[in-house]
This record gives C-alpha cells, structure tokens and sequence, in this order.
C-alpha cells in the first residue's frame, strides 16, 4: 500500500520534510549544531577571559590580575576584567622584598653546625683536683 499525498501538496518534497513516523533528520542537525556552537562560544569566552592573566609579566602581577578577572567572572562588572586587561598591558617593575625568615634560617642553621660540632667533639681531658688537706680548724 503506498502512502497518497494530499491533493495540494506539491509532486515533489523537500528532503527536510519526513514521512509520518520516521526520525526528523533536519532536527537531529540542528540540535548538534546548537550544542557544538554552545561548548564552542563557551571556550571562547573562557579563553577570552583569561587573556589578561595570561599576559602579565611578574608574580605580584599575576596575582592582583587574576583577582580582577575572577571578580569581573563572578560579578558580571566587566570593568573588573578591562581593569585588569589594562593592568596586564603595564610592564611593573621586578620587586624585591627582604626576606626576614632568611636571617632566622641561617642563625639556626649555624647553632645546628654548632651542636652537632660539640657532640662530636673529643671530651676534654679532666685535670686532676688537687687533694683536699685538713679542714681548717675554727678558733674558739
């Protein structure tokens, strides 16, 4: 039995429309297409937003520009993420912080030597005491 067309219907269909009962194909293409175009436009953004963070130049830097870009992420203020841009843009100068664990370091590290010196250290040859004579006598 073959299916009939309806009177109106032209002689010849396009490929997009399905016969009753069988899988859509133009819908079966457009829902992987709109689901690769969302995954890609949400690389993209991500890629986009860490730009800045992928082009500073020092570890300070670094740091306050990922602050920006993660609060710019979260907060959807996009000055947060132009701020930071910007910030990576500058090239700061190299800081150098004293670094006062160092001198704690290198005072324990010398009592250690010390220690560890005196432990295998030859003892001391001990001088004989001298003999104790009489005691004294207390006058009365």
């Amino acid at each position: 039995m073959t299916p009939t067309q309806h009177p109106a219907a032209p002689h010849h269909l396009p490929l997009f429309i399905s016969a009753p009962g069988e899988t859509d194909l133009l819908l079966v293409i457009v829902g992987v297409v709109l689901v690769v175009a969302v995954l890609a436009a949400g690389v993209f953004f991500l890629w986009l937003h860490s730009l800045p963070e992928r082009m500073v130049h020092n570890k300070v830097q670094f740091d306050i520009v990922a602050v920006l870009a993660l609060l710019s992420l979260f907060t959807h203020i996009h000055a947060f993420w132009v701020a930071a841009l910007l910030l990576a843009l500058v090239k700061f100068p190299q800081f150098s912080f004293p670094n006062f664990s160092s001198s704690l370091q290198r005072i324990a590290g010398s009592l250690e030597k010390l220690a560890s010196s005196e432990a295998n250290a030859p003892e001391p040859k001990s001088r004989p005491l001298p003999e104790a004579g009489p005691a004294p006598q207390q006058g009365t």
